[in-house]
């Protein structure tokens, strides 16, 4: 059962998961406001609004007349909260019923970066989700660094030795989303989301080899080795890169080693596998 359709306004809508929940949300029938920096027209059927984290000039016109957010947090930022929490209150100021938070299955309430979000978020809005997704399976097949290196080296780093993740495709994602934002009655609850399967990351090699017919490698860094890679390939700042080379040592040490029904509970129908998404995701657009 849905709530009466209202406006939801997306951060991120030209992201992973902001893309997928924008067009999830007007398959339903929503009224969806597409948030970008450059306000881009990409959606038919969504009204694009400019909108940056770093520009609180941006942000009234973009809540105004909506009633519900899902919140990408800005990317590569150790402490989104900075820009969030201040965004958050004028949103429940200007009568926003209603936000889902994307954050991350390696960050708990309270935690680092986007976890002091997730801590505040209950206490703003009656109506909340809080999205912990585990790593996204496009890693592999769209923009991020490991894609990229796969494409220019035959190979991806990480720091992660055999440890498992239950790696999740972004269009499960979307759809959890979907249902936060517009189920009658919000989940009001922090949602692990994983894929079916907890894998190594030489497993997610050995897939990418098997369906694309290219060879695909898995590099094993040390911590250090990581950290580096990330601030000299990604351009990311020492911080940041240090807490995502930290989060590949939690995964070896099995932090990230499980898998949840949560997909399956929340949209009634079983989370795609990797083989599954790569496959999709490596076919030839017609």
């Amino acid at each position: 059962m849905t709530s009466s359709p209202g406006t939801a306004l997306v951060t991120g809508a030209t992201g992973t998961t902001g893309s997928r929940t924008a067009a999830g949300l007007l398959a339903a029938g929503h009224r969806v406001r597409a948030a970008s920096r450059t306000a881009a027209a990409t959606l038919p059927g969504a009204e694009p609004v400019r909108f940056d984290w770093y520009d609180p000039d941006t942000h009234d016109a973009a809540l105004t007349g909506t009633d519900r957010v899902y919140l990408v947090p800005p990317p590569g930022d150790p402490d989104p909260a900075a820009v969030m929490l201040p965004f958050l209150h004028r949103a429940r100021a200007l009568g926003l019923r209603r936000a889902v938070l994307l954050s991350s299955s390696a960050v708990p309430e309270g935690g680092p970066a986007v976890g002091e979000v997730h801590r505040t978020l209950p206490g703003l809005f009656d109506a909340w989700a809080v999205l912990r997704p585990s790593w996204f399976m496009q890693n592999f097949t769209g923009t991020h660094l490991h894609a990229a290196t796969l494409r220019e080296t035959g190979g991806f780093s990480t720091a992660t030795g055999d440890g498992r993740i239950g790696y999740v495709d972004a269009d499960d994602i979307a759809a959890v989303a979907v249902r936060a934002l517009t189920d009658a009655h919000a989940p009001r609850a922090d949602l692990v989301l994983t894929g079916p399967q907890a894998l190594r990351h030489d497993d997610i090699a050995a897939v990418l080899t098997e369906v694309t017919g290219r060879p695909a490698v898995h590099r094993r860094l040390t911590y250090e080795g990581m950290r580096d890679h990330l601030e000299r390939a990604a351009g990311m700042p020492p911080e940041f890169a240090a807490l995502l080379a930290g989060l590949d040592r939690a995964i070896a040490d099995g932090a990230e080693d499980r898998t949840t029904d949560t997909v399956r509970r929340v949209t009634g129908r079983a989370p795609n596998d990797f083989r599954t998404v790569v496959v999709r995701e490596s076919a030839p657009v017609p």
